[in-house]
């Protein structure tokens, strides 16, 4: 998750990810394990067609914290640099 962490261009919550993966701007999703099934399923199947690693995070806070922000995130995408 080191990745995250140093990522220089990052989205972070379910809405940004999921539209990044959509709109293939996304290298790899991080999804928080405890997340809601709702949030997780979408990102798991958008995810696999459009080819994009997703990365299981234990919890929500702990995602949060490699995002630098001070409360828990469900997901996040690290976006590709050219886009």
């Amino acid at each position: 998750m080191h990745r995250l962490k140093d990522a220089q261009k990052k989205v972070i919550g379910f809405k940004q990810s999921f539209k990044a993966v959509e709109r293939g701007r996304a290298v790899v999703v991080y999804v928080a394990k405890d997340g809601a099934e709702k949030i997780r399923l979408p990102l798991f199947e958008i995810s696999a067609t459009q080819g994009v690693p997703v990365v299981e995070v234990a919890t929500m806070l702990e995602l949060g914290k490699a995002c630098a922000i001070q409360v828990g995130a469900s997901a996040a995408a690290i976006l590709k640099d050219n886009l």
